[in-house]
């Protein structure tokens, strides 16, 4: 499948029934690696389901469905850890490389005020640490956290948008 760069992005609220598809999204195998911090078990649907069902109707949280020329084809997030507005984003792998993920995002952070805002990305997620550039984030410092992905403790990038 691909998605033209001309191709018409909507976001719109996140609904239940969009978990479906986020959920399949994430049992990639290679979007999972360089996703790198992920859920313990990712193949457990009904855990997923059950905690994906809480956050979208978290009133702090900023959950959005990406849907492109009408297919759904990513989430994008806003939520708070530790005080700090974060940012997270998830693209079906048939979108990548066609710039849905960066006009998505463009998108988002034109309708959610929280600043500064914060991004966090695999040191080695070329992708994803482009999207937050393009998108305006400035890479700001890095840190180290157990990858349940990777089993093992990796670096990862810190972006600031202001």
């Amino acid at each position: 499948m691909s998605a033209p760069r001309n191709s018409e992005i909507i976001l719109r609220k996140t609904e239940i029934t969009d978990l479906e598809f986020f959920f399949i999204f994430q049992i990639d195998d290679e979007a999972r690696y360089l996703a790198a911090f992920t859920s313990k078990d990712t193949t457990d649907k009904t855990a997923y389901l059950q905690k994906y069902t809480k956050l979208v109707n978290d009133p702090t949280i900023n959950m959005q469905t990406i849907i492109v020329d009408k297919i759904i084809a990513g989430s994008v997030s806003k939520f708070e850890m530790g005080g700090d507005a974060e940012i997270t984003y998830w693209i079906d792998k048939r979108f990548w490389g066609k710039g849905v993920a960066t006009k998505a995002l463009n998108e988002f952070l034109k309708n959610e005020n929280a600043r500064p805002i914060f991004g966090r990305v695999a040191f080695d997620n070329f992708g994803s640490q482009k999207v937050l550039e393009k998108c305006g984030f400035v890479k700001i410092g890095s840190d180290k956290g157990f990858a349940n992905e990777r089993q093992a403790e990796i670096e990862e990038f810190i972006y600031k948008l202001t």
